[in-house]
Formats: C-alpha cells, sequence, structure tokens
C-alpha cells in the first residue's frame, strides 16, 4: 500500500481528500497539531500529532510509515488575521513549510502537492483568472503562500523536488455521505456563516459591499465543492508519482455566484429565511475572483462533478444541520 503524508489532515480539505484517497487505494496518514483540526475527521488511516515544522518528527513519520509524497495542507487561513499578525503567518505557513521541505529531501521525499491559493493573485487584473497573471499579494496570507510557492521552484531545480500548486478560490460544500464536514472556530468562509444565520446560531449574516460593479451589487466568487478538490489533489498526486513534471494550477469551476445568489440558495435549500446585515466593503475585497479553469482540465483531465450552486449548499446544509451541534 502507498503511503500518502497529509499534514493538516484533520481539516477541512484534508480530511476530505483523505477520504479520496483512502477510495483510490492509497492510506493516508495524517500529521496535525490540532488547532483548528478534529480528530473525528480522521477516519482513514493513522493520526500523527504534531508540528510541521519539527524535522526530527517528519523525518520519524516518512521511516515509520514508508511515505512516498506529501499533500501539504496545514496552514493559518484567515486573511484578515494575516494582516493583524504577519509574524504568525510567515513563521507557519512559510518558515514551517520550508523546514518540512528540508525534511522531506533529506528522507529522499520527492513528491509535494501543496495547498496554494488565489490570494497569490492579488485584487485581479482580468476575471477568469489564468495561472498566468501577475502574482501580486495585498495580504500576508497570499504572500505566504507565494513565498513557499518559489521555495517548490528553486527546489525543483536544484534538487528534483516534484511539486504540484494547487490554488484553491473558495472551497465549499460537505461530504454527501455526511462523514465529515466544514468547522472552523472561529469561521470565516461564506456559506456556514450563512447557515449559521439560517440555523438561527448566528444572529444575522454581514453582506460587505452592495455597490460592486457587479450583477446585484455583491461580490462575486468561485465556489468549488469540496470532494471536486478532493478529485484534483489525487489526479495531481498520481501525476507526479507516474513522473510528471511540477505543476500550478487554478482550482475553480469558473462559474461566478455573488454573495447574494448565496444568501439565495441558502433560503431555498433550507426553507428558512436568513437575515442579513449590510456593511461597507472590506478593504482588498476584489469584486468578482473567478479561475479560469482551462489548464487543470487539460493537464490532469479534471472536471467538477458538482457544478450546480444548490447542490453545494446542499450537502453543506445537510452536514450543519446533523452535526454541529453534535461534535466539536
Amino acid at each position: 500500500m502507498t503511503r500518502i503524508l497529509l499534514t493538516g489532515g484533520a481539516g477541512y480539505i484534508g480530511s476530505h481528500t483523505a477520504k479520496r484517497l483512502s477510495q483510490a487505494g492509497f492510506e493516508p496518514v495524517t500529521l496535525d497539531n490540532l488547532s483548528s483540526g478534529h480528530t473525528w475527521a480522521v477516519k482513514w488511516g493513522p493520526l500523527v500529532e504534531g508540528d510541521i515544522g519539527d524535522q526530527k518528527l517528519i523525518r520519524e513519520v516518512v521511516a515509520k510509515y514508508q511515505i512516498q509524497a506529501v499533500l501539504h495542507f496545514a496552514a493559518y487561513i484567515n486573511v484578515g488575521e494575516s494582516v493583524v499578525n504577519p509574524r504568525k503567518y510567515f513563521h507557519n505557513n512559510t518558515i514551517a513549510a520550508f523546514n518540512m521541505f528540508d525534511a522531506l529531501l533529506d528522507c529522499s521525499v520527492k513528491h509535494v502537492i501543496f495547498s496554494s491559493t488565489a490570494a497569490i493573485y492579488g485584487n485581479p487584473e482580468q476575471v477568469p483568472v489564468p495561472e498566468s497573471h501577475p502574482q501580486r499579494p495585498v495580504n500576508p496570507y497570499g504572500e505566504a503562500k507565494l513565498m513557499v510557492e518559489r521555495i517548490l521552484r528553486w527546489y525543483d531545480r536544484a534538487y528534483d523536488l516534484k511539486s504540484a500548486c494547487l490554488r484553491y478560490f473558495n472551497a465549499a460544500g460537505a461530504d454527501p455521505d455526511g462523514e465529515i464536514g466544514e468547522m472552523h472556530s472561529p469561521e470565516s468562509h461564506l456559506i456556514p456563516l450563512i447557515i449559521h444565520a439560517a440555523m438561527g446560531s448566528a444572529a444575522s449574516v454581514s453582506v460587505f459591499g452592495s455597490d460592486f460593479p457587479t450583477p446585484d451589487g455583491t461580490a462575486t466568487r468561485d465556489y468549488t465543492h469540496v470532494c471536486d478538490l478532493a478529485d484534483a489533489h489525487v489526479l495531481a498526486l498520481e501525476h507526479l508519482l507516474n513522473g510528471g513534471d511540477s505543476l500550478e494550477l487554478n482550482l475553480g469551476t469558473g462559474r461566478a455566484h455573488s454573495v447574494l445568489e448565496v444568501i439565495q440558495a441558502v433560503e431555498k435549500v433550507s426553507g428558512r429565511t436568513v437575515p442579513v446585515v449590510r456593511s461597507p466593503r472590506r478593504e482588498g475585497d476584489p469584486p468578482e475572483l473567478v479561475a479560469d479553469p482551462a489548464k487543470v482540465g487539460e493537464v490532469l483531465k479534471w472536471k467538477p462533478r458538482f457544478t450546480d450552486l444548490h447542490e453545494i449548499v446542499q450537502t453543506a446544509w445537510d452536514w450543519h444541520s446533523h452535526h454541529s451541534k453534535k461534535i466539536s
């Protein structure tokens, strides 16, 4: 059995990818410090508790489980927090990753799938956003992720460390089987925030900006189902294990949905009214952020299975309505 190390595998996207890896015949081994991950989300392989910057631990885990590749999800993800506390993000998201890559090279592990972000592009100059778009992050979160991409480019050139940098736009939804789902504390993603307001566990949801140059005045984003993201990680892994070159790819559907459209979708799926508070725009929020997914479709033959916003919202609603009060 080919064993794959998932850093941050107890988190949202990592746990969904662990399930998909298991289905594809791999054994996922999760390394997580549980600062934001959950033990209940680790169901398809062993859990090792620890930090990615601990080089001794990385070497021990690689040796014990004979790790063949690493899917690197572990990171802090709150953009606003990164602005007020950048040292936290550069230490964890960049420096700790750098230490991990060195430990992997020491152990002759030469394949890494990196959980990157559309935040590396900054404010988009064109939409949909292609991989060739200028990379000008406007916050430390995006800057830290871009630094890791640059490290991986140089490590490929110098040490033949092959990587796939997968740039997420907006991950959404939950496992349709209901085994795992999204749970952050504090929550920052739009769909669960709207669901919390619909369920009454939050007083309302804030809509930041009603005067964007979009059809309804609210910002538009590209919502990609988490299981489709998991599929892309498996395809990227197989590409590298089969001798493929390093990749830098957008992961998105190429479809735009506004904040109001997402609220309406939650209302339709739940049959409840969502209380809304209108607020000013947040600094740095682009009007539109939508992926050009042509390259990932061409290179990995990836095609999203969840293409309808209501279907994506339904999986999230099912998860939160059945599980959010039972686990933490």
